[in-house]
């Protein structure tokens, strides 16, 4: 009797939402690679494979109609593109790889692209109906280019003057010395295998991340016979390289006692409670409104994300370079009933971050982690913010005070600050008055943000140094000239 009094009241209780997404925004690295140690660096068909993979895995999730985290009101086959943000640094393997992801997540429509004429006939884009989604490029506000893929070297194409300065400083570390002089034998030991790209005064572990490279290159594109001495390279010794390359990029990308260092995890952090603050805030019923950010950038962005938001603490997987084609998600969702009008309450919504080192797939699906030290999962908005706050940097001006840059975007004109000149009517030289000034200050804040993204994929995937031919980089490096690493892909 008892049962059957709450079955019949069971109707009239109330039930707790689903969960839906709001939206999500994906940190994306390119996939396989040629070596950066000679020109041009271009992407393999693995790497593309690899990236349609995971694009493909996106989609599987949250884009097609039967997708278990469909993001609400997002389009199933035919791209909106007032619905999707998609960036890459400037840079052959990044665009590339960017192109690629998005015949993943939004494949040809065939006859849904099929569009009828006047005169009665019908047409069809071409491939079937390709999907014709733009990749926005983003740049260095300095060199003017992004995170150049065929640079050993990358951290000074930030142009932020102090984390250039943070990073070269490990190089002068007791820690740094130290491993230089210990794996000095190893790395000699080594030399039948590259010495025709790494002669032996730049065999060491100055140069981990590049020797890695070339010879992790080697090892997958290349025959065994096709590679000098190949029986050195035992899986003790590969695994060796890599735990090297590990240590040498992590020291150059994060140092927590000079944030400073991790310029690129600070850009990144802003721009993506931007991104998420643009779909929360829109009315949920929108279709129009944003759904998806994507960026795709470099290792060194992911790794000085990492460390800022204290990843390591949840997995040892976030302390060395992370695999081509990895991703990072931060998915905005919430329990409670969307309202008919007007956005969600920011009280009812959480961010939940995601990680997948590798191609995501349903071998590999992106798992989620805790971060900045804590246990859950999953973080309220306001908590969420709070943290990542902490660390962020988003605007031009507090760059330009962070790297102590003070020429260029950074002067005093760029950013409509009044100087001793300015005459008391409040105009500049050409007659804009300051508030108008910082209104375009604030606009090519946006720009900067969107660039330190190599090094910053905000400020434009800020990567260390300008393209120069390999023979100078090995030269500056023979030379022991110290450049850091930060942004590099």
């Amino acid at each position: 009797m008892q049962l059957v009094s709450l079955l019949v009241l069971a109707p009239s209780l109330p039930f707790a939402a689903a969960e839906t997404v709001l939206g999500a925004f994906i940190f994306h690295r390119h996939g396989d690679r040629t070596t950066k140690s000679y020109n041009p660096v271009t992407l393999t068909p693995l790497g593309a494979e690899q990236v349609f993979t995971s694009g493909s895995w996106y989609r599987d999730n949250y884009i097609s109609a039967d997708a278990p985290s469909k993001i609400n009101g997002v389009s199933s086959d035919l791209a909106v593109l007032s619905q999707l943000s998609i960036t890459s640094t400037i840079d052959n393997v990044l665009q590339n790889s960017a192109q690629v992801f998005l015949q993943g997540l939004y494949p040809p429509a065939g006859s849904l692209a099929i569009q009828k004429l006047a005169n009665g006939s019908s047409i069809n884009t071409p491939f079937n109906g390709y999907q014709y989604i733009p990749v926005n490029a983003v740049t260095s506000p300095t060199s003017g280019k992004g995170a150049e893929e065929t640079n050993g070297w990358l951290q000074a194409g930030s142009g932020c003057t102090k984390a250039i300065a943070s990073s070269n400083s490990y190089f002068q570390s007791a820690e740094y010395l130290a491993t230089l002089d210990s794996t000095k034998d190893f790395y000699q030991s080594l030399l039948p295998v590259y010495n025709a790209t790494f002669p032996s005064p730049n065999a060491t572990f100055k140069n981990a991340y590049t020797i890695y490279d070339f010879v992790h290159v080697s090892t997958v594109h290349n025959t065994t016979s096709a590679i000098p001495s190949h029986d050195l390279l035992t899986p003790s010794t590969l695994h060796q390289l890599q735990t090297l390359a590990d240590t040498h990029e992590y020291n150059l990308a994060y140092n927590a006692s000079s944030p400073i260092r991790a310029i690129a995890g600070s850009v990144l952090a802003a721009q993506i409670i931007s991104a998420l603050n643009t779909t929360l805030s829109a009315p949920a019923s929108k279709k129009s409104a944003q759904k998806l950010t994507t960026q795709f950038g470099a290792y060194g962005t992911f790794m000085a994300f990492f460390g800022l938001a204290n990843a390591p603490a949840a997995s040892k997987d976030f302390y060395g370079v992370v695999d081509y084609a990895s991703s990072m998600v931060f998915e905005l969702v919430t329990n409670a009933s969307l309202p008919t009008s007007g956005a969600v309450n920011p009280a009812d919504v959480s961010v939940r971050f995601l990680f997948a080192n590798g191609s995501a797939s349903a071998a590999n699906v992106p798992q989620a982690y805790p971060l900045f030290g804590r246990t859950e999962t999953t973080l309220k908005w306001d908590v969420f913010v709070q943290e990542m706050e902490k660390f962020a940097i988003g605007t031009t001006a507090v760059w330009c005070d962070a790297c102590g840059n003070t020429d260029g975007i950074c002067s005093p004109a760029s950013l409509g600050i009044a100087t001793a000149d300015d005459n008391e009517s409040g105009s500049s030289d050409g007659g804009v008055s300051r508030p108008v000034a910082g209104v375009i200050g604030a606009v090519v804040a946006i720009a900067v943000i969107l660039a330190v993204q190599g090094l910053v994929m905000l400020v434009g995937g800020l990567r260390l140094a300008k393209k120069e031919t390999v023979a100078l980089a090995r030269k500056a490096s023979h030379d022991g000239v110290s450049v850091s690493t930060e942004g590099r892909v």
